[in-house]
């Protein structure tokens, strides 16, 4: 079972990585921003390649999606674009 959570972490390294760096530098400023009202706000990271990801942060209100915020994310540099806020 050690063996199992060590291959899963090595598997999912860039995505954990990528949604560890956009938490740290915008999670305070999502939660302020009132054109966005994300009271709960979903993070969802999908690995490009071995340094690069995408995280993508929304809130739902039932089954619909709301206020897709999308980060282009280089873990290699430490790098975080924003790409789109609705």
């Amino acid at each position: 079972m050690y063996t199992f959570g060590l291959k899963a972490n090595e598997n999912f390294s860039v995505e954990i990585e990528a949604l560890t760096l956009v938490m740290e530098k915008y999670d305070e400023d999502l939660s302020d921003d009132e054109r966005l009202n994300l009271e709960n706000p979903n993070y969802v990271a999908f690995k490009l390649d071995e340094c690069n990801a995408t995280v993508e942060v929304t809130e739902m209100t039932g089954l619909q999606v709301n206020n897709v915020i999308s980060f282009d994310v280089d873990v290699c540099n430490k790098e975080i674009n924003q790409i789109i806020a609705n």
